[in-house]
């Protein structure tokens, strides 16, 4: 009788497809929990990488240095039915002009002095997958026609081949530049422009999503947090980061993260320890736009205000709230939105 549940649990397992679908789902989360903020103009680039990724078609990703264009690209891979092939990533900067045919397609035995044995291109390796290539406006002009030939019907010859092989990849491409006005300048070629953006990313700089500053700060904190130990931002110090303006953007919040970590011997990271001034902070607010710097400000006066209130009335919320003249519940809105973007912010002076 014994043999009867257990003939149950074997009808009752999953079906195959239904496992996969369940992984792929947790990888495709594993892929979005990379992209961290809260800030609307970055989260409407986020919304998109879902109905993206289920399309085959080529993307552009566009956005300034350090803005995160491969974590977007890894995103729509790993939300893609590509997902289970090879993601792989071209920095199209530093391939050689009389390289890239070679590096993106491969050769044949002997195609060259040098070709001792054929060896796979890179279109090969990501076969089923995903390339990316990044820094795509650094290509010469052979080279942009060369990519235009295999985009127009994804068909290749390795070096020293006379055989067209069809490849099935996708291709994802990332500028820092504004194509368009490479494009009008004569600088990159129209219909490989067209070609790659099919679908369009414009990713926000950090000065367009300062709220997701403190955000981003504390998630470099955690990150780097088993390496070099547990520390925190002081507020006058989250509000330094909130006015610097980042021309390196997130990978140079993340660069900063790392040197305090390493540089400041205390668990408290003062304004005085960071890597810029108050003054250079300033200058870089004067550099914004009025909006911009007015959303800082208000953010900043705000977050203060709230954490000395808190501090007074011991963190009691409904005290706090009376003396400030606000609705309990619109005041713990609040409390909730700056505690959120800032752990333990609101309670360090109590």
């Amino acid at each position: 009788m014994d043999i009867i549940p257990g003939i149950e649990r074997v009808l009752k397992k999953p079906a195959f497809h239904e496992i996969e679908e369940v992984k792929r789902r947790l990888s495709g989360k594993w892929g979005l929990k990379k992209l961290v903020g809260k800030s609307p103009i970055f989260l409407e680039m986020v919304n998109k990488i879902p109905l993206v990724a289920k399309s085959d078609v080529s993307v552009l990703i566009q956005g300034e240095t350090g803005t995160g264009k491969e974590l977007f690209a890894r995103a729509l891979h790993y939300l893609s039915p590509r997902e289970k092939y090879p993601f792989i990533p071209v920095n199209s900067a530093v391939l050689p002009a009389a390289l890239f045919e070679n590096e993106l397609f491969g050769h044949t035995k002997e195609a060259f002095t040098d070709a001792r044995s054929s060896r796979p291109g890179l279109i090969r390796e990501a076969e089923g997958g995903t390339i990316f290539l990044d820094e795509v406006d650094t290509l010469d002009p052979a080279s942009q026609a060369k990519l235009l030939r295999f985009l127009e019907d994804k068909e290749y010859k390795p070096l020293g081949s006379g055989k067209s092989i069809k490849a099935n990849v996708r291709i994802i491409a990332a500028s820092n530049a504004d194509l368009k006005e490479s494009m009008e300048a004569g600088r990159f070629r129209q219909d490989l422009f067209y070609r790659l953006n099919v679908i369009n990313l414009n990713l926000p700089s950090l000065r367009q999503r300062t709220e997701d500053i403190p955000i981003l700060a504390n998630h470099f904190l955690k990150k780097y947090e088993r390496k070099f130990g547990a520390k925190r931002f002081s507020p006058a110090a989250m509000e330094m980061l909130s006015l610097y303006n980042w021309p390196g953007n997130i990978r140079e919040l993340e660069n900063m993260v790392q040197h305090v970590l390493i540089m400041v011997p205390d668990n408290f990271i003062g304004p005085e320890c960071l890597p810029f001034s108050v003054e250079g902070a300033h200058r870089s607010r004067a550099c914004q736009t009025f909006q911009e710097a007015k959303r800082k400000a208000i953010g900043a006066f705000e977050r203060e205000y709230v954490s000395n209130i808190l501090c007074l009335y011991n963190g009691n919320i409904t005290r706090a709230a009376k003396a400030a003249g606000k609705d309990r519940r619109v005041f713990g809105r609040l409390v909730k939105k700056y505690n959120e973007t800032d752990p333990g912010l609101l309670l360090s002076r109590l």
